[in-house]
């Protein structure tokens, strides 16, 4: 596969330090994680050496307090890291957004007390962690979960099974939703639960379509016991908590999807200038220039949709609506770029020679992950026209 130096995107970025966050991450992305990327997505192996590299520098827990080892970057930064990250290898960025999700339950809804004792560990001490709300029976329906912690004294004792949790069984905390009261949103409650702890174990990862470097694999609780100590907010109140993080990593999400898409583009216009048909570069077709054209401005236009839900964010503003509206639009038009990419390569676009079938089939996954597409459009539309009628 021939060597591409990506384009680099020209961000409009809040202040000199954030433009030093970029051009730090655009180095460790070119030196450390492109050069290998194609080959470990091939093996399957998960980059961890990568992740600690990212905590020694600072990037892992970039919108947190600083008080607590966080970078303190707003929403707005810190998704352009994580597109930075993406483009580079989405296995990379979309574990950076994972961890990121799976330390908001603490970072904000954990007492001053949790957040000091745990915090540094999770964000710059090397840690890794996973977000364990879905489980075999309850995806999209998360509020329908089955899996139970049960008091015993000063101890909470979790029992059930989680599925399609990013890090599983490698991760070294996870936040787990779990029913501690009656049936629906208002009984689940949320634990933070040691990755060593006794009782927790991982089944064999799945075997995926794409996204083979990142393992992706159902956790088992059987009878794990944990201090009330270490339960997140009050308890019933899991569900909300869940939804609230869960509306921050949909701007993860759509980050991450321009990063690929942007990767895409990137793969695409080289090769187009270079191959030549009928004597002259295949980007001098008007057809082709057509299609570039396509995918250039629906990357520009999600990662302004992006942005603009980060910046309500930042400003302490309503920003639901339009995080599902980023979620949804820049994951379809990861898809539609990176299948016109593959496109554009033509045979060779069909081919582990050239990165943009990885691009292809790791696009998927990011309609599905974090709440479906189908499930963004319900979220649009009740914020539209009301919830529906019951």
């Amino acid at each position: 596969m021939p060597d591409r130096v990506p384009q680099q995107v020209d961000r409009q970025l809040p202040t000199d330090e954030a433009r030093d966050l970029i051009s730090l991450v655009r180095d460790i992305a070119q030196r450390e994680i492109v050069p290998s990327a194609a080959e470990e997505e091939g093996a399957g192996r998960f980059p961890r050496e990568v992740f600690t590299l990212l905590s020694d520098a600072g990037l892992l827990g970039l919108p947190y307090d600083a008080e607590f080892g966080g970078g303190e970057q707003p929403y707005e930064v810190y998704l352009q890291v994580l597109e930075e990250l993406a483009a580079a290898r989405l296995t990379v960025g979309l574990g950076v957004s994972v961890h990121t999700l799976a330390s908001y339950a603490l970072a904000t809804y954990g007492t001053k007390e949790q957040q000091t004792e745990h915090l540094p560990a999770m964000l710059g001490g090397g840690l890794l962690g996973a977000y364990c709300l879905s489980e075999p029976a309850s995806g999209s329906d998360a509020a329908s979960l089955r899996t139970k912690a049960v008091r015993d004294g000063d101890d909470w004792v979790i029992t059930g099974t989680k599925a399609w949790i990013t890090h599983g069984g490698i991760a070294d905390f996870c936040t787990v939703m779990a029913r501690t009261g009656e049936d629906g949103p208002r009984g689940i409650t949320a634990f933070l639960v040691p990755g060593d702890a006794e009782g927790l174990s991982a089944a064999v990862p799945e075997k995926k379509m794409g996204l083979k470097g990142s393992p992706t694999a159902q956790v088992h609780l059987d009878g794990v016991r944990v201090p009330d100590a270490r339960r997140i907010g009050e308890e019933g109140q899991g569900f909300a908590i869940a939804l609230s993080a869960l509306e921050s990593g949909r701007l993860g999400i759509a980050a991450c999807a321009i990063g690929v898409a942007q990767a895409a583009l990137d793969e695409a216009v080289s090769y187009a200038a270079e191959r030549r048909q009928f004597g002259k570069p295949i980007a001098d077709f008007q057809g082709l220039r057509f299609m570039l054209a396509d995918m250039a401005t629906q990357i520009e236009a999600g990662r302004a949709l992006y942005l603009t839900a980060a910046r309500l964010r930042d400003a302490g503003l309503p920003f639901a609506k339009q995080a599902a509206m980023a979620k949804l639009h820049c994951t379809d038009t990861a898809m539609r770029v990176t299948t016109d990419a593959v496109q554009i390569l033509g045979g060779y676009g069909y081919t582990a020679d050239f990165p943009a079938e990885r691009y292809m089939r790791e696009a998927k996954v990011l309609q599905i992950v974090e709440g479906t597409n189908q499930i963004q459009r319900m979220v649009i539309a009740r914020h539209l026209a009301g919830p529906e009628e019951r």
